[in-house]
């Protein structure tokens, strides 16, 4: 699924920020992503999609058996991969049906509108959004639980094999969280897809009950485990931490 062996990355003003990063996703996995501030966990997220503002000076990422260090931020998401920021942004006269559209057609996704109609009024009802939706401009006054929402009917929509979730529980109140956690268990059945989730929420954590967790300090991994690492930690905090410079496998 995905490999990213000892990766760096700096901005491009020439600070270092992420040092020898490896992570090995396999399919149907779940990866949660902790650390403390500043230590790394978005700028891992968005130099996967190849952010503009972050430069790769060594290492690889492999997705499904293929280089996809240097492509463009269009063509890893044409390849399978969806990105959820914390901070989704407005489109000004654009219709979120629109944009799923144009999107689906972009990737290859041809459907005729009938069948594109049933399948949003399906993804609509399953993750709590009015039909109205659709016509909407996209995140124009919108929550921030409509606005994360509105990612997860971009996913469905979609069908991404890797979703990356970058503090997706940011602004969500305890029933939007659920609905959140109980999509990406949804379509993580549905789809056998793997997720990577950058969060400290320990409701989330609990609901979604990740394969693996990676521990962030200093622009590195500094601890691996499984769901019992999440809650350790959740409960004894980063300190331990972050002043830690090699992995524990």
């Amino acid at each position: 699924m995905l490999k990213v062996k000892d990766l760096n990355v700096e901005t491009n003003e020439g600070k270092k920020i992420l040092h020898n990063i490896d992570i090995n996703i396999l399919d149907n996995e779940i990866h949660v992503i902790m650390g403390p501030n500043g230590s790394g966990k978005s700028t891992i997220c968005k130099s996967i999609m190849h952010h503009p503002s972050y430069k790769i000076t060594n290492g690889s990422i492999i997705y499904n058996d293929k280089d996809i260090t240097n492509l463009d931020t269009s063509e890893i998401a044409s390849a399978g991969i969806y990105y959820i920021s914390q901070s989704p942004i407005e489109i000004e006269g654009i219709k979120n049906a629109e944009l799923i559209r144009t999107s689906m057609l972009d990737n290859g996704h041809k459907m005729d509108i009938i069948t594109f109609n049933k399948k949003c009024n399906e993804v609509l009802k399953k993750i709590g959004l009015p039909k109205d939706f659709l016509y909407r401009e996209v995140n124009m006054g919108m929550s921030g639980g409509e606005r994360k929402k509105a990612e997860l009917f971009g996913m469905f929509m979609l069908e991404p094999s890797l979703v990356i979730l970058d503090e997706i529980d940011s602004g969500l109140d305890v029933d939007a969280l659920t609905t959140v956690a109980n999509s990406i268990n949804d379509y993580k059945k549905e789809l056998k897809a793997s997720f990577i989730v950058v969060t400290h929420q320990e409701k989330l954590i609990e609901l979604l009950k990740p394969d693996k967790v990676e521990i962030f300090a200093n622009g590195t991994i500094v601890k691996r485990g499984d769901y019992s690492l999440a809650k350790e930690t959740l409960e004894e905090g980063f300190l331990k931490y972050t002043n830690q410079k090699d992995k524990d496998e």
